[in-house]
């Protein structure tokens, strides 16, 4: 339940269009469904302007599908989305609520309403994209439509150079870059908007599983450069409509 579907609610019981009871029915489960091995969390829209998303590692594909009914059983709940999903999670959620999209390990049902706002996802290498793709499910699951621009890296600079013009338009930057992840700075350096840098666990012994592009991200020389965790596609996308809802509410 967001906050537009609230104030529909309590305008329905002030004009009579509905009695207390009916309100209270609407209301049983707010601001939790009790599912016994997890409360999920239906205030999480109307408190955060996202909703809960479901977390696929150490669930059961049961669990991931009950979940997944839960939230949907909410018909404001907004957007729903199961991530780090395995083939056996998916096709469980999937057989039991179907009409989900699946993108790699993330399945999406019930995405919002498209959103007008430009972001640009930028992968450095092509061994980063499962983690980009992560993030463009996500990101969709929002309204968004973002631009995905692959094998973008610092190796080949003339190849990002090529979409200047996006790095101008854009009202927000996503770049996902393992190895030393140095394109975050480099991207960063060249638009004025908010940059969301993802380091990945891709590259040589030395990059330490991404240990290496995590703190060179987070030393970064370009101000105001936000680093999410290792491989966190699904986090940079929250940061981004997080950032893009109140720059919107602001506007309005």
């Amino acid at each position: 339940m967001d906050e537009a579907s609230l104030y529909s609610l309590l305008d329905e019981l002030k004009a009579g269009a509905i009695g207390p009871d009916e309100a209270v029915r609407r209301l049983r489960r707010f601001p939790y469904g009790d599912l016994g091995f997890a409360k999920v969390d239906h205030h999480r829209l109307l408190r955060q302007g996202l909703p809960e998303a479901i977390y696929g590692p150490g669930k059961s594909a049961a669990q991931c599908a009950a979940i997944v009914g839960e939230l949907l059983s909410e018909p404001d709940g907004g957007p729903v989305v199961l991530s780090r999903a395995t083939p056996d999670q998916a096709a469980r959620a999937l057989a039991e609520h179907p009409g989900g999209q699946v993108t790699g390990s993330t399945v999406v049902w019930r995405p919002s309403p498209p959103r007008t706002e430009r972001v640009g996802v930028f992968a450095a290498g092509t061994a980063d994209l499962g983690v980009a793709e992560e993030c463009i499910a996500t990101l969709g699951a929002f309204g968004f439509a973002p631009a995905l621009i692959t094998d973008c890296g610092v190796a080949g600079v003339h190849r990002l150079l090529e979409h200047e013009s996006l790095l101008h338009s854009a009202d927000a930057v996503v770049v996902v870059a393992g190895m030393e992840g140095a394109l975050a700075s480099l991207v960063a350096g060249l638009t004025a908007a908010p940059v969301v840098a993802v380091p990945t666990s891709t590259g040589y012994g030395s990059s330490f599983q991404g240990a290496t592009a995590l703190l060179a991200m987070m030393a970064s020389c370009v101000p105001g450069l936000c680093v999410v965790g290792i491989d966190n596609g699904f986090g940079a996308a929250w940061v981004v409509a997080r950032v893009l809802r109140k720059a919107k509410a602001s506007t309005t």
